[in-house]
């Protein structure tokens, strides 16, 4: 039973600390939806999508009001599109990316994932078709986001979809360039992505999941940084045990907001993701949490270490909280949604050589970094296969969401607004990859994925 302590640390982290629900995200079978007619798939979806998830705003602000807990948003994931379209006759499935948009507001959520596709071993028709399909689909819808995972550590990368992936991230940079290249940020590309993931842009309600089902990101940057404060010099022990107990207490919200949707929408509940996702608010960053640990700007050397323990000490601590813990669960580094990482790049102590080893540790990669307007697409497919490599060799989920800043030089500012915050432009090497990107193939899963 909770005492009046343990209460009012809960009110002011909620008041004074950014604690919220991040998201509550309703994933939705459409396996039954499959038809020839991309017209008929379209319409299956909007009927299905707007039955099942018609009350869960509605729900979910009752939850809100009633626990005092903000919940920032709810969204919809869908099994990946490749597969319900398989069948469909038609090679454009833009149509059906509309109508996941319609359905999506209808519902009143804000984001709907799942326009994806999963090639990380080959392609099928399906698949081609989906990833093509891409650039128009994002351009003409506001919700849907999208994503295509490129390896996974049994199957190795697959370089020819890496290659497509970053002409499809240019390609949807120009269409969407009048929104600040608005497009990209709804487009994810993964290595070893995960059925349960609630948060978007890379969101996808998996095969091996159930019919449908209430998954829950919570966050706690602010609520982290603020614990740090009370252990000042204190050697690191102390540090990871304090983060420890304070991802126990956020995780242990996340999963009360969860199971509570769950019984009220009469739908299962999955997973919370304990991630730490921050925002551009001050007081809100995982860069901040990195500088109280005794960095002067994050991104410096001693980062990645920082950044390690802090995402090992989320993990255990958030364990212990819920039983059916899935999703991300680590700490999220976006650039442009992260106000101490926006400060830091600003400055120069932050670049995508640094971002790229601190994937290494944390979740889930290079997230919503703006890049010169004229960077080639073999740059891009590049950057992405550096990043998938690191995802396979670990057995780890990586993942590049970039923004090409179309007519935009490094030191640029690309603005979004919202949650999606700004970005600086940052620079990437000059030199080639053309020749590395064009050899296509697949490179080989590596000898650790052997565990059979």
């Amino acid at each position: 039973m909770n005492n009046m302590q343990d209460i009012i640390a809960t009110l002011n982290m909620i008041d004074k600390q950014h604690l919220d629900v991040r998201t509550i995200t309703m994933g939705i079978s459409l396996l039954d939806c499959c038809d020839e007619s991309v017209e008929k798939v379209s319409e299956k979806i909007y009927n299905k999508i707007t039955k099942k998830a018609e009350k869960l705003v509605e729900v979910g602000e009752q939850i809100e009001k009633e626990f005092g807990i903000p919940i920032v948003n709810k969204r919809i994931s869908v099994t990946p599109i490749s597969l319900v379209a398989a069948a469909c006759k038609e090679s454009d499935y833009t149509p059906i990316a509309v109508a996941l948009d319609k359905a999506a507001k209808k519902c009143g959520v804000n984001f709907i994932g799942g326009f994806s596709a999963l090639v990380q071993k080959g392609f099928t028709q399906g698949d081609i078709n989906l990833i093509n399909s891409i650039p128009s689909a994002l351009a003409c819808t506001e919700r849907v986001c999208s994503s295509v995972n490129v390896a996974s550590t049994k199957a190795g990368i697959n370089m020819d979809a890496v290659k497509l992936m970053g002409e499809v991230i240019k390609k949807t940079a120009d269409l969407t360039a009048d929104s600040s290249g608005f497009g990209c940020a709804k487009l994810v590309v993964f290595a070893n992505a995960v059925e349960d993931n609630p948060f978007m842009a890379g969101a996808f309600h998996g095969v091996g999941e159930g019919e449908c089902v209430i998954n829950v990101g919570v966050s706690g940057p602010g609520v982290v940084h603020h614990a740090l404060k009370e252990c000042k010099g204190q050697p690191f022990d102390v540090v990871a045990e304090t983060i420890k107990k304070t991802a126990f207490k956020i995780t242990r919200m996340g999963q009360l907001v969860a199971q509570e949707a769950s019984a009220r929408l009469g739908v299962p509940f999955g997973i919370v993701d304990l991630s730490l996702a921050p925002t551009p608010a001050k007081g809100d960053s995982v860069a901040r949490i990195l500088e109280e640990m005794g960095l002067e700007v994050c991104g410096t050397h001693g980062t990645t270490a920082a950044l390690a323990l802090l995402n090992d000490a989320v993990k255990k601590g958030g364990v212990m909280a819920s039983n059916h813990v899935g999703g991300l669960s680590g700490a999220f580094i976006p650039v442009s949604e992260d106000e101490g990482m926006i400060a830091a790049a600003l400055q120069g102590a932050l670049h995508l050589d640094k971002l790229e080893a601190m994937t290494c540790v944390c979740s889930v990669g290079l997230d919503m970094i703006a890049v010169p307007g004229n960077t080639s697409a073999a740059t891009i497919s590049a950057i992405i296969a550096d990043e998938a490599a690191i995802g396979v060799v670990n057995t780890k989920t990586t993942a590049v969401r970039i923004i090409p800043a179309v007519q935009k030089n490094v030191g640029d500012m690309l603005e979004f607004g919202g949650l999606l915050g700004s970005a600086p432009v940052m620079p990437v090497h000059e030199f080639s990859s053309e020749s590395f990107i064009a050899r296509g193939g697949r490179i080989p899963a590596p000898m650790h994925s052997l565990k059979n």
